[in-house]
């Protein structure tokens, strides 16, 4: 047995010799046990102190992963202290981000002041944040899946900005989730996406530890798992043991034993491992071949046991940093390392199955600390600068923050023109306009070099062929041309010259990568103009990454074409209702709903603007159409506004489309009504407009191009008022749309899509108001049946307006 080990542990420290970037010898994996220890001991910590010693004002659960922790401890002292270097950017498992605070604060990123403010107000958060968080927090992590995709994605953009713009190559892009994540079918659409399987700078380390939040998961699913990755072109790494089984394995008669352990199930391997040695003799001389195995284990003493079967490799330093320079030499096709480990590894509740939330006692932590070596007085401790330990993790910090070149080109908003003086046809839709724009953008200097567009497979259909016939299609290597019989009104020849990037039928994939490009300038130090094109139905299947790529601060643009009822022979299936709504409500986001060409030309530059203001810029959604609209509509108001000013009304979020006062003659202002639409509803409003003032109504037409500019303006300045006792009514926009001595008439709000998207605007102006809009599912027919059907055509609209006139009577 000794000799066999001091085999397995020379092969070790040979591995390691070979590959000094891990800055770790075989003599000193000691000391980064030692490291290790404090990581457990402080991350521990912060989630007892959350939630025993600081006070709690509120009475609730703080909460935190004790558990979770000392999961993944071995990882990240391996990761951080052995193997990453600058410009690798990694998302930790976010349940394990104790630890992870832990480790910047032994590298000197985090203030010692934040350890006991582990999920306090102005504190640490719960989960990574890279808006939230101090010190060096690369992505924005809580929901699953995100951990394992977003880095996956952000390397396909690193090779993109090397293949573009000369960027430095050689970032690694690490991930560690938890085994029980890999349920999240997130996670699969982007293993199965084919450009992620030709990335050699991601590394995804699953910390397989057996446990679900509820239950231990039952089976064997490693293999099953590992299986879906190779099919998908990843490389396969495991550290399923430890050295000291390892060891054992490789002695006379350890076959035995290594196939007792590998063919138990997750819940027979976790009960064993809270056995004392006896217990686990007994149960193992009951297993299959079990008199073998019994004849093994003689030599050993019952109390060796429990620290013999339980030796995994994901707690194993020496193997882990072996299984990373393994993940290093291979560089064409992106690798995935499952660690076995145990959950709450080195704390008394180790393997219990319900252990997810539970946390230690008083006393149980007071005997971790005497186990740990941590001084009584000073549980905050690092170590002294004239130790081993403070010299290897001085090391690695130096490693960690070695000057990078900046190669950061910032895009300034002044390099966004007013217009691109695209020609427009008389009559056309908003979508037809947004594929003209952008074939314009292409040649723009020091802007159309900087654009990427992405699409899951509706580049074409969504009107982005012209542009892609300028740009190329991107692919991280040059792919072979197969020539195609007949015409081809289309070049699809993906290289890595390309500026769009076209993935498979996935909104997930392409929100996740959308949000990575609007975070390019802050993560990879190239800055991206990045325009997503969707259908807008299908913008609720990628919600969840819009979510994401919001919180974490990113900006980018999503254009979701067509929409509504409007796109009538489809069906309900492909008509969205209350996308709108989402424009609204979404933080971090502006939403246009342009009517006509022009509007849609100059709400594009403003979202490229606000996409280059890195302080205070914006995402922005933009909701289209593939109706064909009379661009002649807009020319009273461009005559009466002035193209100056009806730009800035657009994009401040609407203007007068249609003003009752150049058609008064003796018309009443008593009877005044307006009528506030969006989008493909325009018509439908100005023809009720003609019709109620042929009957003696004087009407307004309001063409609200963001709803949503609007109600922020509303509802920002309600709560400084709120907050602050200070401010007046203004309403910013809205007020100069309506003004007080028209604010008593009533309004009539109609949309293709839910009526509640403008019902604010009652509130807001303290008037009454007649909703209109598709507030069930749509159905296959002509535009004008559901236009009909779904109360949203002309008619509809005067007889609202009719009504809204008699009930504020």
């Amino acid at each position: 047995m000794a000799e066999a080990a001091r085999r397995s542990r020379t092969g070790t420290a040979a591995a390691l010799e070979t590959h000094p970037w891990t800055g770790i010898s075989a003599a000193e994996l000691p000391v980064l046990e030692s490291i290790q220890k404090r990581v457990l001991w402080l991350s521990t910590q912060m989630v007892h102190h959350a939630n025993s010693v600081r006070p709690n004002v509120d009475g609730l659960k703080v909460g935190g992963h004790q558990a979770s922790s000392a999961s993944i401890v071995s990882i990240f002292t391996a990761l951080w202290f052995a193997y990453l270097r600058s410009g690798d950017r990694v998302a930790p498992k976010p349940h394990g981000s104790p630890a992870f605070h832990g480790i910047q604060y032994l590298l000197g990123n985090l203030d010692r002041s934040l350890l006991p403010r582990l999920r306090d107000f102005h504190g640490l958060q719960s989960y990574p944040s890279q808006t939230k968080d101090p010190g060096p927090v690369h992505f924005s992590l809580g929901s699953m899946g995100f951990g394992a995709t977003v880095p996956a994605f952000a390397a396909l953009l690193s090779k993109y900005s090397e293949a573009h713009f000369g960027a430095p190559g050689g970032r690694r892009f690490v991930s560690v989730v938890g085994d029980a994540e890999l349920d999240e079918g997130s996670i699969w659409e982007a293993v199965a996406e084919e450009q992620i399987g030709t990335l050699g700078n991601v590394l995804w380390i699953v910390d397989l530890n057996r446990q679900s939040l509820d239950r231990v998961i039952p089976g064997i699913r490693a293999g099953q798992l590992q299986e879906m990755f190779r099919a998908n072109n990843w490389h396969v790494l495991e550290a399923k043991y430890g050295r000291k089984l390892q060891a054992a394995f490789a002695r006379p008669g350890g076959d035995a034993l290594r196939r007792a352990i590998d063919e138990m199930s997750n819940q027979q391997y976790q009960a064993l491992i809270r056995l004392d040695g006896g217990e686990i003799r007994d149960r193992l001389a009951h297993v299959p071949n079990g008199d073998a195995v019994a004849r093994f284990l003689r030599p050993y003493a019952d109390a060796d046991l429990a620290d013999l079967v339980g030796d995994l490799g994901g707690h194993d330093l020496g193997e882990l940093t072996r299984k990373f320079a393994e993940a290093e030499r291979h560089t064409t096709s992106p690798t995935v390392l499952f660690a076995y480990t145990v959950k709450g590894w080195g704390l008394p509740f180790a393997g219990e199955p319900m252990n997810h939330s539970a946390q230690l006692t008083q006393q149980q932590m007071d005997d971790l600390r005497v186990k740990l070596g941590i001084p009584a007085d000073d549980l905050w401790a690092g170590f002294a600068p004239d130790t081993p330990e403070a010299e290897l993790i001085q090391r690695a910090a130096g490693r960690l923050t070695e000057d990078e070149p900046d190669t950061r080109k910032l895009v300034p908003a002044t390099a966004i023109p007013s217009t691109v003086n695209t020609r427009f046809q008389d009559r056309m839709s908003t979508q037809e306009a947004f594929g003209r724009v952008m074939t314009d953008l292409a040649p723009l200097a020091g802007v159309g070099d900087r654009i990427l567009t992405m699409s899951a497979d509706v580049a074409v259909s969504t009107n982005l062929g012209g542009w892609v016939n300028r740009v190329g299609v991107f692919h991280a290597t040059s792919q072979e041309e197969v020539p195609l019989p007949g015409p081809r009104l289309l070049r699809w020849q993906p290289g890595p010259a390309g500026q769009h990037i076209e993935l498979g039928i996935s909104e997930m994939n392409l929100f996740t990568l959308l949000g990575q490009a609007g975070v390019s300038a802050e993560l990879i130090g190239q800055h991206l103009l990045p325009i997503g094109t969707v259908y807008d139905p299908f913008i609720c299947r990628g919600l969840d990454a819009i979510v994401h790529a919001l919180y974490s601060g990113s900006k980018f643009i999503i254009v979701a074409t067509p929409s509504g009822i409007t796109l009538s022979p489809e069906g309900g299936a492909h008509q969205s209702t209350v996308t709108p709504g989402l424009g609204i409500e979404l933080p971090g986001m502006r939403p246009y709903e342009p009517a006509f060409a022009r509007e849609l030309e100059w709400c594009l530059l403003e979202a490229l603007r606000l996409c280059c203001d890195r302080e205070n810029g914006l995402a922005t959604y933009l909701r289209l159409s593939t109706k064909p609209v009379d661009q002649a509509l807009i020319e009273p108001a461009l005559r009466r506004l002035g193209e100056e000013q009806l730009r800035a009304d657009v994009l401040a979020g609407g203007y007068r489309l249609v003003d009752w006062r150049d058609y008064a003659g003796d018309l009443d202002s008593a009877d005044l009504v307006h009528i506030a639409t969006v989008g493909t509803i325009v018509p439908e409003a100005i023809e009720a407009a003609r019709r109620l003032r042929a009957e003696g109504v004087p009407t307004n037409v309001l063409n609200l191009t963001s709803a949503g500019r609007l109600f922020d303006e509303y509802a920002g300045s309600r709560r400084q008022v709120i907050r602050t006792g200070r401010g007046g009514a203004d309403l910013g926009q809205l007020g100069r749309l309506i003004p007080p001595d028209e604010r008593r008439a009533p309004i009539v709000t109609v949309l293709d899509g839910s009526s509640h998207a403008l019902a604010f605007l009652g509130s807001a102006i303290g008037t009454r108001v007649v909703p209109l809009g598709v507030d069930a599912f749509g159905q296959s027919g002509s535009m004008p049946d559901l236009y009909r059907e779904y109360g949203v055509d002309a008619d509809h609209i005067v007889n609202a307006a009719l009504l809204a006139l008699e009930e504020a009577r």
